[in-house]
């Protein structure tokens, strides 16, 4: 007899379970998808898109159209939290959900807990349908005036944000903004100088401006300011900040890591709760702390297909190796990116070319999906 598979979020790390769907349902297994859209927005090129690079066309999967195609059900809602014990899924709707197994790629977000007052003109940078909304506020704004655009957060979303606006001025034939980046202690700190250094000679040719040494304390539609008392004019403010993983897990009592993502073992499964599984940020490995970077969502997709199936199926799982040192190429705007392999390390217009070419094909392998 067939059992309920609850997936939600369609985001990297439930690619390939969403391209086999099928295969649940010809098993005779219920599958329900429940996501906040009916698309799903891939995030190493959101930046790419916010400088018009790519089209949103271009960096998204139609979720719904592609689970309905392979006969499972899709929700646009939310999860609000689940009771394991009872092995139910509350909605925002109101509704709720049985489950046999879940499944969690419920993401990330940036917390806004600095913005004081109105923010009209304040957007983060996740969701990534944001940076659509974001991009039309400022062509508008940039149309009229020279602005004084912000962003907040000192690693490699801050970077991308900064060159990427600095290109969509220059598309659109706008007036040049203004683009300063608070980056708290010091910007990038998390990377070696060869990248830091490179990705700073890039921005500041533009006239990107980078305040280093201090943090953000709180956030206005017309104001920065600082932990230590300077305040600066702003116009238009990105939150740029570390990503947090979904709080659904501690709201539902969920064993859950130091960053209260969903605490996960080698099978990506609940430590505590073995029909629970999940991948990408939302949740914490207990083997090792991984980055929030889509590789390991996307090195977690074959591993979550086969245990879900398997445990469907009361089967062995198969354990999730994290694997080697992964590539890191950076999009800063004006066809130029930085590039991060092991040792090596290079920026320019090859870096870029690379990072696109890899961006694409994954886009393309993915949304052929939605044509068979």
């Amino acid at each position: 007899m067939g059992r309920k598979l609850v997936l939600v979020g369609g985001g990297h790390a439930h690619m390939v379970t969403l391209a086999n769907l099928d295969h649940f349902v010809e098993k005779g297994h219920e599958v329900t998808v429940v996501g906040p859209s009916e698309y799903h927005y891939y995030s190493g090129m959101g930046p790419g898109m916010l400088g018009r690079t790519y089209s949103p066309d271009d960096i998204r999967f139609a979720t719904r159209f592609l689970v309905e195609k392979k006969g499972a059900r899709f929700l646009k809602d939310k999860v609000t939290h689940i009771n394991p014990d009872a092995k139910t899924v509350h909605l925002e709707s109101g509704n709720s959900l049985a489950y046999d197994v879940l499944s969690f790629n419920a993401g990330s977000y940036v917390p806004r807990d600095r913005i004081r007052g109105d923010d009209a003109n304040i957007f983060s940078v996740k969701p990534i349908e944001r940076l659509m909304q974001a991009q039309e506020k400022l062509l508008d704004l940039m149309s009229q005036k020279e602005i004084i655009v912000s962003i907040i957060g000192g690693g490699p979303s801050s970077a991308e944000i900064a060159g990427n606006v600095w290109q969509l001025s220059r598309q659109a034939h706008t007036h040049a903004p203004q683009i300063q980046v608070f980056a708290g202690k010091k910007f990038m700190t998390r990377f070696p100088e060869s990248v830091r250094s490179r990705i700073l000679n890039i921005l500041k040719k533009r006239d990107i401006i980078f305040h280093e040494g201090a943090y953000v304390d709180q956030v206005t539609d017309s104001t920065v300011t600082l932990e230590n008392g300077r305040t600066y004019n702003t116009d238009f403010t990105f939150l740029a900040l570390g990503v947090k993983p979904s709080t659904i897990f501690e709201r539902s009592g969920l064993p859950t890591g130091p960053d209260k993502g969903l605490l996960v073992n080698s099978f990506l499964q609940s430590t505590r709760y073995p029909d629970i599984f999940g991948g990408g940020d939302c949740i914490h490995f207990k083997e090792q702390p991984l980055d929030k970077v889509g590789v390991y969502a996307v090195r977690q997709n074959p591993v979550l297909y086969h245990n879900l199936m398997a445990r469907l199926e009361n089967r062995s799982l198969m354990p999730f190796d994290p694997g080697p040192d992964y590539l890191l190429i950076f999009n800063v705007g004006g066809s130029k990116g930085v590039l991060k392999k092991h040792g090596l390390v290079f920026g320019g217009r090859l870096a870029f070319k690379i990072k696109d070419y890899i961006d694409v094909k994954f886009m393309k392998k993915f949304q052929a999906y939605e044509q068979t």
